[in-house]
C-alpha cells in the first residue's frame, strides 16, 4: 500500500513501510495532478455559460543536482519558433527541454488544462541507471503566467505528486489542496528524491513561492 506523506516527511523509495524491498526503481514515474476550484455561479450564469472555468497551465519542472546541491549543466541556448530558448539539454527538465542528455530522465508532455483523472503531467526517472554524479532531483510546479492571469495555488485543489515504480505500483503520494493561505502563490517546491545509503529517499517539501517563473527558483541552485 502506498504511503501518504505529510509536509516534511521522508520515505525510502525501495522499501515499503515494513522495510521490505518490493519496489522496482529501474523506472520511476513522478506524476503530478490537479483540479481547478469551480466558481460558484448563479442561475443566470448557469443559463448563459458564465461559469465556464479558464484554463490553468501547471508545469512540472525537475532540477537535477550534483553533490554540492547545484545544477552543474545549464545547457545551451537555441532558436525555438523564432525565440531564443535557454536551458536546452541541460540538467533542468521542463516544457522547452523535455529530455535529459543522459536519456534517463524525461517529461512525457505538457498538459495545459489539468482536465481528466489521474496524472496530468509525468516525469520519468530511471533511478537505477542515473550516474552517481547526480545526487538529488528537485521537483517544482509552477503556474505558467500565473501573475499575468491572476492565477494561484489558492484556486487549485486536489493537487498531488506521487511516485510509481516500474511495475505500476504507487510507492508514495503527497497531496496539497489550495486554501486562502496559498493565495498569490504561483509556484511550489513540491518534493525531492535524493540518494541515501545506497538507495533513494523521497521527501515531501511543499514550500510555496510567489514567483510564476521557475528560473527565479533555479538561481538558488547555480554556483
Amino acid at each position: 500500500m502506498a504511503i501518504n506523506l505529510q509536509k516534511g516527511q521522508t520515505i525510502d523509495l525501495r522499501k515499503n513501510d515494513k522495510g521490505e524491498n518490493i519496489y522496482d526503481l529501474s523506472s520511476v514515474t513522478i506524476g503530478l495532478g490537479w483540479d481547478v476550484r469551480q466558481k460558484q455561479t448563479g442561475l443566470l450564469g448557469k443559463l448563459f455559460g458564465g461559469g465556464k472555468e479558464e484554463e490553468y497551465d501547471l508545469d512540472a519542472i525537475a532540477f537535477i543536482l550534483d553533490a554540492n546541491g547545484n545544477v552543474a549543466n545549464l545547457g545551451r541556448t537555441v532558436q525555438n519558433n523564432g525565440k531564443q530558448v535557454g536551458l536546452f539539454e541541460g540538467d533542468v527538465i521542463f516544457f522547452n527541454s523535455m529530455k535529459h542528455p543522459s536519456g534517463h530522465i524525461w517529461l512525457t508532455g505538457d498538459n495545459r488544462t489539468g482536465a481528466g483523472d489521474g496524472d496530468d503531467e509525468q516525469i520519468i526517472v530511471k533511478l537505477d541507471s542515473l550516474d552517481e554524479k547526480y545526487q538529488k532531483i528537485l521537483f517544482v510546479v509552477s503556474i505558467y503566467q500565473g501573475k499575468q492571469n491572476n492565477q494561484h495555488f489558492g484556486m487549485v485543489e486536489n493537487a498531488f505528486i506521487r511516485a510509481i515504480d516500474a511495475k505500476g505500483k504507487e510507492i508514495t503520494k503527497y497531496s496539497l489542496s489550495g486554501d486562502s493561505s496559498l493565495n498569490g502563490i504561483c509556484s511550489m517546491i513540491f518534493s525531492e528524491v535524493y540518494r541515501k545509503d545506497g538507495g533513494w529517499k523521497f521527501r515531501a517539501i511543499g514550500e510555496p513561492q510567489m514567483t510564476d517563473n521557475f528560473v527565479e527558483i533555479l538561481k538558488r541552485y547555480i554556483k
